[in-house]
């Protein structure tokens, strides 16, 4: 049986290594960039790795996407898995002297909370019949920062749309607002379902593994078309024109009305602060 405290003091481990330690692919392609402030983000990375203080002073809003079987019980009758999680965060956040980023109110006091909650939590049934590896449980997890988040972007195009519309409307949205993202960037691309399911899809995309979801398609060799495409654009490392401008480029679809086309996209920093947990 999953325990409570399990999920807490994992989550707890996630969020610092995700603020704390950059992603091995990105450090990889760091260690040769040699351009404008290269050595200053060498430098970064390695003070925040050896005295586990944040990368980037905006530590974001957390964003949890759950995939559990339909087999699965309850931690117990009074913690549930919400309050695991948004304990996880509340402490975290506290504990660490991580920026607390959330407010109330969106639209007239914005007061801040000063807990960073809520977090967002996407919950999904996974069917162990579709699914047969399956793990009990998983998590997966993602901070955002305002900078990439700004630029999520939801198209609806006419559904007569071909493949090349898709890129050039995706291109174009990246060649205006990229460098305000801090590259270089993840791009997810979701595409079908509903305008707010599409979102979705784009969100799930900007993570390595495909999501154990019923229908959800991905595009591998589109992704990799447009990866190139936006490469192509040379936004560069901080947008300042040189070095590699995109990290990975991930399109998923779903199944969709036969009068809609719903194109959504999501995009990380170089940051990259996605996980995924597993019990």
């Amino acid at each position: 049986m999953i325990t409570y405290q399990e999920i807490y003091k994992q989550v707890c481990d996630a969020l610092v290594e995700l603020n704390t330690q950059i992603v091995p692919k990105v450090e990889d392609i760091l260690r040769d960039y040699t351009g404008p402030f290269s050595n200053e983000l060498k430098e970064n990375i390695k003070i925040a790795k050896e005295n586990r203080i944040p990368l980037c002073q905006d530590t974001g809003i957390v964003e949890f996407f759950v995939f559990r079987k339909n087999i699965f019980h309850e931690l117990n009758n009074l913690q549930s898995l919400q309050s695991a999680l948004f304990k996880a965060v509340e402490d975290t956040y506290q504990i660490n002297g991580y920026r607390k980023s959330v407010v109330d109110d969106p639209l007239l006091s914005r007061t801040n909370t000063k807990t960073n909650l809520p977090a967002i939590i996407h919950e999904f049934e996974v069917d162990e019949n579709l699914y047969k590896d399956a793990s009990k449980l998983e998590i997966w997890i993602m901070i955002k920062g305002g900078g990439s988040e700004n630029l999520s972007a939801l198209f609806m195009l006419p559904p007569s749309s071909k493949e090349n519309v898709v890129l050039e409307t995706v291109a174009e949205h990246i060649r205006k607002n990229g460098p305000n993202a801090c590259p270089p960037i993840s791009v997810g691309v979701g595409i079908g379902g509903t305008a707010d399911f599409a979102i979705l899809l784009s969100r799930l995309a900007l993570f390595e593994h495909k999501p154990n979801i019923p229908n959800v398609i991905e595009y591998t060799e589109f992704s990799q078309k447009l990866h190139g495409s936006l490469e192509a654009l040379k936004i560069g490392v901080q947008g300042l024109g040189t070095g590699p401008s995109i990290i990975k480029t991930k399109v998923l679809g779903y199944p969709t009305h036969i009068a809609t086309l719903p194109v959504a996209v999501s995009v990380d920093c170089y940051l990259s602060r996605t996980k995924r947990v597993v019990f």
